[in-house]
């Protein structure tokens, strides 16, 4: 009965403590995205799509302030310019260099066609490509920032 109730104690604070790992890693990815980011990220909502041939990134506002909608605009249109040159240094810096899939993207950069699109309460950047690698790279690009965002990003679709 006691080496029961130990091993049940230990799982629970395992579990306990990896949780509180994981509330750490989305706390400091907020504190480092707030550098990179001009908008209020707890304000927002990162949604991320894969699709056949790459996948959206769209960020949009989660109380329709026009302030909020256009900072969100100005940063994914700067980054869709970024992403093009294969210039990936904003979420580096915010989720590290040994990112899943960051090197594939920016080494892939001129096989990969990124574009902006305003949408409602934000803005979309559109990844495609013919390249399955690249694909791939991207849809492991997504779920570490769905990772590290924690509640303020969603995968959609998959």
């Amino acid at each position: 009965m006691k080496i029961t109730f130990v091993i049940a104690l230990a799982a629970l604070l395992s579990a306990a403590s990896a949780s509180a790992q994981e509330m750490d890693h989305s706390k400091h990815t907020e504190h480092l995205g707030a550098s990179v980011m001009p908008f209020d990220l707890a304000r927002s909502i990162h949604v991320f799509t894969p699709l056949t041939d790459g996948g959206t990134q769209a960020v949009t506002s989660r109380d329709g302030d026009p302030v909020q909608v256009e900072l969100i605009r100005a940063h994914l249109r700067k980054e869709a310019e970024a992403f093009g040159r294969g210039d990936y240094a904003d979420p580096s810096s915010i989720h590290g260099a040994a990112m899943p899939g960051l090197a594939e993207l920016q080494a892939g950069a001129s096989r990969m066609g990124i574009a902006f699109n305003p949408i409602p309460e934000g803005a979309l950047v559109r990844f495609t490509t013919s390249d399955p690698k690249l694909v791939a790279a991207l849809h492991l690009w997504f779920e570490a920032q769905v990772r590290d965002h924690g509640a303020d990003a969603m995968m959609h679709g998959s």
